[in-house]
């Protein structure tokens, strides 16, 4: 039976301008101007015989239709997300799509993924490397893995691995530079600097490990910068420097001799930040994500096992 309704594109912009009480905001959103947001809710308005909003000088409040629409309207989106999410639920039942930043994907996941393939031959791993967090609902992702304080609302989250700083370089350097015996000996080497995404003042660096170990923290002023700790970790692997690097991305390396600890029971930079695995709890019975979160487990077990 056909249905009076009005545009879909009126729907969203009037949902994404009462969710951020801006047309500016939902413009960027929705990658279009204000004037269309206006309008396509001016659209609306007309097309219902009400107002939504009320316009005020800098701001916007929802009506009493306004407020009344929009919970309705978010769970209509919500539904419609899963209807295109069953769609496709057939053809990508084998596929496990896993978002991760690149750091991590390249010096942790990547090369682990063939021990799952030979676990789970039935499934295939589709990896979604941005530091973005993933939108779960929208980018289609079934499970990430996140570097954070694991403050992730309506998220189930495991926290993997707790992560620790610490200097490391290639024994190649060792072996041709000066003696680097104390955290003081690096004075007379390259430093390599990883610039985090994040914000937070816990992220590792140079001039908070150097103060902690009893050096001058000038001495960090010097030595290239990576937008990447993959990056800053290759290029200690081909010698270019010293490396404050997060244990989890330099363990296989350490364990391959591939780096060393220049000083290994020097000071270990604790942060307040962890790798978690991370998906919805709508999610939890899934078959396919169950298998990987159990495998990943299983993995962080390994090592630990190893270590010890």
């Amino acid at each position: 039976m056909p249905r009076d309704l009005p545009t879909l594109n009126s729907l969203r912009a009037f949902e994404a301008a009462a969710r951020h009480l801006s047309f500016k905001k939902a413009a960027a959103e929705l990658h279009v101007t204000p004037a269309a947001i206006s309008q396509q809710v001016r659209t609306l308005e007309e097309y219902r015989g009400v107002v939504l909003f009320e316009r005020l000088t800098r701001a916007l409040r929802l009506t009493e239709a306004g407020e009344a629409a929009l919970p309705l309207l978010r769970e209509g989106f919500d539904r419609l997300a899963e209807a295109c999410e069953a769609m496709g639920a057939v053809g990508r039942g084998r596929i496990i799509t896993v978002s991760v930043a690149p750091s991590f994907g390249a010096k942790w996941l990547v090369p682990r993924l063939e021990r799952f393939r030979h676990a789970h031959p039935d499934y295939d791993i589709r990896v979604d490397a941005k530091d973005e967090h993933a939108n779960f609902a929208g980018d289609g992702v079934d499970i990430a893995l996140r570097y954070g304080r694991g403050d992730y609302p309506k998220l189930r989250s495991d926290c993997l691995i707790a992560d620790v700083a610490f200097p490391v370089c290639s024994p190649q350097l060792l072996s041709a530079g000066p003696p680097l015996r104390r955290p003081e000996d690096l004075r007379h080497y390259p430093l390599l600097h990883v610039q985090w995404k994040t914000e937070e003042e816990a992220a590792p660096n140079w001039r908070m490990w150097l103060r902690a170990a009893g050096v001058d923290p000038d001495v960090a002023e010097r030595g290239p910068r990576f937008s990447s700790g993959s990056m800053a970790v290759d290029a200690a692997l081909r010698g270019q420097g010293v490396v404050l690097a997060s244990g989890a991305l330099v363990d296989d390396d350490l364990q391959s001799g591939r780096l060393v600890r220049p000083f290994p029971d020097a000071i270990e930079q604790e942060t307040a930040f962890c790798y978690y695995l991370v998906y919805p709890e709508a999610k939890a019975g899934d078959p396919k994500v169950a298998a990987f979160r159990d495998w990943v487990l299983g993995e962080v077990a390994a090592n630990r096992r190893d270590a010890g």
